[in-house]
């Protein structure tokens, strides 16, 4: 099985690293199709979020797979193989699809069982699909992952009231400043990080939010979905103009290049003016140069860990539970996948024994005379189909569902000897 996923994430690297590898999704098709074009790697997947950079791949040598993958993010992040390695980790077969099952499952997560990141690994598939980068093996295994992430989160209590990576920017601005309500809030951007910023900003008291965006229609939509918020929407024209009105601001939107830095904050504030930045956003929005200002507190996605941290423990119980079911669920895949090697052999067998069934049915009509043979040619038809049909059957479960390896493989070759199957005539 030549399953591999190679990456980086919030346990390996800083966020200063994972922008650099960050994959927006409009250039997803373009990655893909790099990636397609190595020697060695047959399917592709990408999964790029805040918090982690993973491609998923079927390979033809595992080695050099995992050596094209990473020769593209080296390239990708302009940075030395040497440099780029201490913060990659890879994983092979049986642990690169178990990977994937606890990322889908909220388990691999900053924030463990966060629900956000089952969705990207949906838009995954989707783009997956799209782009022309999965094939079989990772079409199925990224079915199974988003069903596994679905009775993760059914059947165990890990996504009830987990915080997400907005919550936990909520809960760090609340720590610095413990109550929220006389405090003006900006946030830039309109999009699902600021919705769920909205929210959790309502839910603490606040009642002063802006909304800074380039689409005013998406801003329109957030503001639908909290009526009784009335909110200040602004375009991204007036965003200095917005965040000079504010004591805290929060960004997140997708921009490729930091919005903020120190010199256009320097330009359009007081000297005296404090004010709190929260930037959750990877690529990061706010530039590293903020920091050096003495009346900004400026912080990004890695400051809220500490914050997280004091949630987790009372998730951990619920992580093992959702353990089995991820432990079963790659049972499961196994299991599929070894029922592969069966498929030449029962196709073939099939083939075989269907040739032999047509060719002693015709005889038998011929036999019988024209007349006879054409009022119960079907009822024939039926009867000789049926009885191939009952003698195959039970063969061919037992042998998809023998999880010994071993034993399977001489079930497969007595298959072959007896039958005089050749397997080299079909493919799976």
């Amino acid at each position: 099985m030549n399953i591999i996923v190679v990456g980086l994430s919030h346990k390996t690297a800083s966020v200063e690293v994972r922008e650099k590898l960050s994959i927006p999704e409009a250039q997803v098709e373009e990655a893909i199709a790099h990636l397609r074009s190595y020697p060695h790697i047959e399917e592709v997947a990408i999964i790029s979020t805040c918090n982690r950079l993973e491609i998923y791949s079927i390979v033809k040598e595992t080695e050099q797979g995992v050596n094209e993958i990473i020769q593209f993010l080296a390239e990708k992040a302009r940075v030395s193989l040497y440099e780029l390695r201490k913060h990659l980790f890879t994983l092979l077969h049986e642990d690169a699809l178990r990977h994937l099952m606890r990322v889908a499952g909220g388990l691999e997560s900053l924030v463990l069982g966060e629900g956000q990141i089952l969705a990207q690994v949906k838009t995954t598939h989707k783009l997956g699909q799209k782009y022309k980068g999965l094939g079989r093996l990772l079409d199925r295994l990224f079915k199974q992952a988003i069903s596994t992430g679905k009775r993760v989160r059914s059947e165990t209590s890990i996504g009830t009231g987990a915080v997400s990576i907005s919550s936990a920017a909520v809960e760090l601005a609340q720590m610095k400043v413990t109550d929220l309500t006389p405090y003006r809030f900006a946030i830039i951007g309109a999009g699902k990080m600021a919705c769920l910023l909205v929210k959790h900003l309502l839910a603490k008291g606040a009642t002063q939010i802006t909304i800074v965006n380039r689409s005013h229609r998406r801003s329109q939509e957030l503001a639908k979905k909290f009526p009784k918020a009335q909110l200040q929407l602004h375009p991204l024209s007036e965003m200095m103009n917005a965040i000079a009105d504010s004591d805290i601001v929060f960004t997140s939107t997708g921009a490729t290049e930091p919005i903020l830095d120190q010199a256009k904050l320097t330009a359009n504030l007081s000297e005296n003016k404090s004010l709190m930045l929260i930037d959750i956003s990877v690529p990061r929005n706010i530039a590293a140069d903020v920091k050096e200002m003495k009346q900004i507190q400026a912080y990004n996605v890695d400051d809220l860990k500490a914050v997280v941290a004091a949630n987790q423990e009372n998730r951990r119980q619920m992580a093992q539970e959702a353990e089995g079911i991820i432990e079963e669920e790659v049972s499961n895949y196994m299991l599929w996948w070894r029922s592969l090697e069966t498929v030449p052999t029962i196709s073939c067998l099939r083939t075989k024994v269907e040739g032999i069934r047509e060719q002693e049915l015709e005889k038998a009509l011929s036999r019988l005379g024209s007349e006879f043979g054409e009022k119960h040619q079907d009822v024939i038809e039926a009867l000789t189909r049926g009885i191939v049909n009952k003698i195959l059957h039970e063969p061919m479960v037992q042998l998809k569902a023998q999880q010994d390896i071993e034993a399977r493989r001489l079930c497969l070759e007595s298959l072959q000897m007896l039958f005089n199957l050749d397997i080299g005539e079909q493919t799976v």
